[in-house]
């Protein structure tokens, strides 16, 4: 068996701060995470990561946003959030021209501000851990290059804009850039609604001859099930699917050969780490929050955490679906 996996390093500094050390700790302190789409199992997962750590810590933590995709009620739960003046928030950015500003006001109050999944990389928040995107756009580009024979035309499902989706499109990009008989015919906007892509999908079905749809692509986590049932249900099977992340419908219409490849990201990781860096970001009171340590080569912290990457195919999916079925299990 041959798995694909790029596993990101935390640098040794970091992991020995969130690790080493007692620490008193209150349940008056707390800490936030913000992002959209909190109904979504990758984002049940991500609570699951930050809740554990706040319990290891005995400190509280409160998890706001929209259920689904509301960039305005995320920035709203965002201010909400600062407004209390917390230990510390943890977001996810669907807007980084919005949230840039609202950001760089709450490390101004002095809350420590980390992104994680989707970074706004102009604004002054501490550091990014996640997914690095591009790679994983790369993994997944590799994919259909691999199954197309470098030929075809590819739709993908996103929403553009949105930091994290970008830098996964960019990935693919530069793959298909080394392979010029890989067309892409759309770049369709599904607006934070995967029911949007299962819609548009018998369209792109009914195109024949040079005007074929080879592959689907979907950069977010929703719309890979959605685009899977349609394809299933014509029988399309000579249409290639990479979906993205690894919720337990994407898993088994993998093992199903619905769905050819997902790729893999770690939002428990992101979150229980997120919250331990933000704890000891306000008990070592970080000085100069609000600056640019990415341009600072004495910084105390890292640009950005990346907590890797996997594809997941056939080959590999029971592993995955096996470490789904554990971590469900109360």
């Amino acid at each position: 068996m041959q798995k694909v996996l790029r596993t990101g390093i935390v640098s040794l500094s970091l992991t020995l701060l969130l690790l080493g050390g007692c620490r008193r700790h209150s349940s008056k302190e707390t800490y936030y995470l913000v992002s959209n789409n909190l109904s979504l199992p990758y984002w049940k997962t991500a609570a699951m990561g930050f809740e554990k750590a706040a319990a290891e810590y005995h400190v509280t933590a409160k998890i706001v946003g929209p259920n689904n995709y509301d960039a305005a009620a995320e920035s709203q739960a965002f201010d909400q959030a600062a407004a209390t003046k917390p230990a510390g928030i943890l977001v996810s950015v669907a807007d980084a021209s919005t949230m840039q500003s609202q950001i760089d006001a709450a490390l101004a109050l002095g809350v420590p501000v980390i992104t994680m999944d989707s970074d706004a990389p102009h604004s002054h928040r501490i550091f990014f851990i996640g997914t690095n995107n591009r790679e994983a756009g790369r993994l997944g580009g590799e994919r259909v290059a691999e199954r197309l024979h470098g030929k075809g035309n590819v739709v993908f499902f996103t929403m553009p804009g949105q930091p994290n989706l970008d830098e996964r499109m960019n990935g693919y990009m530069e793959v298909f850039a080394e392979h010029p008989g890989i067309k892409v015919a759309e770049i369709f906007n599904i607006k934070g609604d995967s029911g949007n892509a299962m819609d548009k999908t018998p369209q792109y079905l009914a195109q024949t001859g040079a005007n074929k749809i080879d592959a689907f692509v979907c950069l977010e986590a929703s719309a890979g099930k959605d685009v899977a049932e349609i394809l299933e249900r014509d029988k399309a099977t000579d249409r290639l699917l990479v979906a993205m992340d690894v919720d337990p419908d994407t898993l088994e219409l993998i093992k199903k050969g619905v769905i050819d490849a997902t790729i893999a990201q770690k939002p428990y990781t992101m979150a229980y780490y997120g919250l331990k860096a933000l704890d000891e970001l306000h008990h070592s009171q970080l000085k100069g929050m609000g600056t640019d340590y990415g341009v600072d080569t004495f910084s105390p912290v890292p640009v950005f955490v990346d907590t890797g990457t996997a594809r997941v195919d056939k080959d590999n999916v029971d592993i995955y679906a096996a470490t789904a079925t554990q971590a469900a299990q109360p």
